[in-house]
């Protein structure tokens, strides 16, 4: 299973309506914690009714607990978007 795989099944347990997730890899070639072949810098916008009413921060542990050992390896930077539903209404 890839590493996107990997993340997005251990996400669903927050029961997201939306979910984004990019492998940024390739423009941290050459930075701490990059590796050949990618799958170490990644961008996650996720969106769930678990999120309402929580501080960012709150939003941010939830993830980092989804994706458990994720975290420590092969992730090594992960940069959350994390909203309610509420808070996309009348977003373009």
């Amino acid at each position: 299973m890839s590493v996107a795989a990997r993340i997005r099944e251990r996400l669903a347990a927050l029961d997201p309506v939306d979910l984004e997730l990019v492998d940024e890899s390739a423009r941290h070639a050459g930075h701490a914690g990059a590796r050949p072949g990618g799958n170490t810098h990644w961008r996650l916008t996720i969106v769930s009714p678990r999120f309402a009413g929580q501080p960012t921060l709150a939003r941010h542990r939830m993830v980092y607990r989804a994706l458990g050992e994720l975290m420590h390896n092969p992730i090594h930077a992960l940069a959350i978007t994390a909203r309610s539903p509420e808070e996309t209404k009348g977003s373009p």
